[in-house]
């Protein structure tokens, strides 16, 4: 079991409003602004002993608002006015969230820069940050709203938004018609803004490693200090849904994936691919986990399609939630860790601006 920090007192926000959309470029918002992670994770750190800073006095286990607080500047005073000295960002964050104004007076937080979210959320601008760091990505193009419905590859090809939330808005097309029906769906209501994203179909094998930012964790039983980024065991996913890994809100995570074997850890591409993952997690200025998909080519190369500054953090805490394991959790669960050792090593590596 992971030692509980002492004289830790967090709080936890949801998203309480859409994120403002960027060069035209929209990331759709949760139904309920990850509330239910959110009261996952206060759950289970108060089961751990932790004294959580909550809305109300005793919510109820079921009730997920009754556990966090609104990303808004008067739900981050709430938190803070009610003694939390910790608040962790279980949100979608931006250039000039509320957050910023609490970080510059000092607030501690668990979770990213939320100017490196607006940056790196950019799948486009991610894309091209990495290739010119030598690490391995797929071939990409825009398509315009209004403009021509031209495949820009051979099919099957995906097409998915610029800033995207997991795997929604993600459409393997096989042939002009369903190119033409995919765009009109990811344009119509201005979901996702004015331009989306198309990619080569990586046809092999599909990965996911979740990267952890340099500090002190504890790792069976013994206190470890880690230097740089680095990576848990990759998890491997299967039974996709017409070649996209669905939702886990949709398919519960234990039914499409698992972490993989000894043997498949040592190998050269894997260890390759956790080089890489590590220098773009590096490279973003991580503070928290990343979760990064990767796909093999045809050459047997792990190519990097997708970098999530947000990794869903549901877990199987509370009884009505006993299937909602995240890939971050399944992953961390290789070295030994349940849920709460999770939570509780993210929890250590809270940080203030300047540090």
């Amino acid at each position: 079991m992971t030692p509980i920090p002492q004289g830790i007192f967090p709080a936890i926000l949801f998203q309480s409003a859409p994120a403002p959309a960027t060069d035209g470029i929209m990331k759709p918002m949760k139904e309920n602004g990850y509330a239910d992670s959110g009261a996952d994770v206060g759950f289970a750190l108060q089961q751990a002993g932790l004294k959580m800073v909550c809305p109300v006095a005793e919510p109820h286990i079921s009730i997920d608002r009754e556990w966090v607080f609104p990303d808004n500047a008067a739900g981050i005073s709430h938190a803070l006015n009610k003694g939390a000295n910790v608040i962790w960002l279980n949100t979608v964050l931006y250039k000039d969230h509320p957050i910023e104004d609490f970080l510059r007076k000092g607030v501690a937080v668990v979770g990213q820069d939320p100017r490196s979210v607006q940056q790196f959320d950019d799948k486009w601008l991610t894309s091209e940050m990495l290739q010119s760091a030598g690490i391995p990505v797929p071939a990409k193009t825009k398509l315009f709203a209004g403009g021509p419905a031209a495949a820009p590859f051979s099919f099957p090809f995906v097409v998915k938004p610029i800033r995207g939330r997991g795997s929604q808005g993600v459409y393997l097309v096989r042939n002009q018609e369903q190119f033409e029906q995919t765009l009109g769906t990811l344009f119509a209501g201005g979901l996702y803004g004015s331009a989306v994203y198309a990619e080569p179909f990586l046809s092999g094998e599909e990965i996911t490693v979740t990267v952890m930012p340099p500090g002190t964790y504890y790792i069976f039983d013994e206190e470890v200090t880690k230097a740089d980024h680095w990576c848990l065991t990759a998890v491997k996913r299967f039974n996709h849904q017409d070649g996209v890994a669905p939702y886990n809100g949709v398919v519960p995570i234990v039914e499409n994936s698992r972490v993989i074997s000894a043997r498949e850890q040592e190998s050269n591409a894997i260890q390759t691919v956790y080089g890489h993952c590590a220098k773009a997690a590096a490279l973003t200025n991580a503070r928290a986990p990343v979760r990064i998909d990767c796909r093999q080519d045809e050459a047997g190369t792990y190519q990097l399609f997708d970098l999530n500054m947000k990794p869903n953090m549901t877990g199987p805490s509370r009884p009505h939630r006993y299937d909602q394991d995240s890939l971050v959790a399944l992953a961390a669960a290789d070295l030994g860790w349940n849920y709460t050792d999770l939570l509780i090593n993210i929890l250590n590596q809270h940080w203030r601006k300047g540090e």
